[in-house]
């Protein structure tokens, strides 16, 4: 038997095909077995005030296709768009690996794999927003 398996640790929120749903007081593992289950850890959730780069832009609409917010067409083509500037500005093979992996993941309609794969960008991201302007 095949599916996601979430572990949550106590209290822990997840929204599931847009219901919120809280961990009790111990540590536990739900199966989704659910093919295509729109699924958000919250404590993952990109609040809209800090989806203030470009990875964090584009995986702000990923998380809204998966909050419900956002109508899927709608979000696909934003996303596949974003990508792909994501790719001019990151010319690394690694980074342009994990951005085909997540269009593929578009393509497929696995929302939360996409989001998984643009998360792992957010540290090279952070290095490069960080390194001081050589021009001046």
């Amino acid at each position: 038997m095949s599916g996601l398996v979430l572990k949550l640790g106590p209290k822990e929120r997840v929204l599931v095909n847009g219901a919120v749903i809280e961990n009790g007081e111990r540590r536990s593992r739900l199966s989704i077995l659910t093919p295509n289950a729109n699924i958000l850890r919250l404590r993952d959730a990109i609040p809209p005030g800090k989806a203030n780069t470009p990875v964090r832009r584009v995986c702000y609409i990923a998380q809204l296709v998966l909050s419900g917010d956002v109508e899927e067409p709608k979000a696909r083509l934003q996303l596949l768009r974003g990508i792909e500037q994501l790719a001019a500005a990151f010319g690394d093979p690694d980074s342009i690996a994990v951005l085909s992996e997540a269009t593929a993941a578009v393509q497929a309609g696995d929302y939360y794999r996409t989001l998984k794969r643009l998360r792992g960008l957010l540290p090279q991201e952070e290095k490069l927003l960080e390194k001081p302007d050589r021009r001046a």
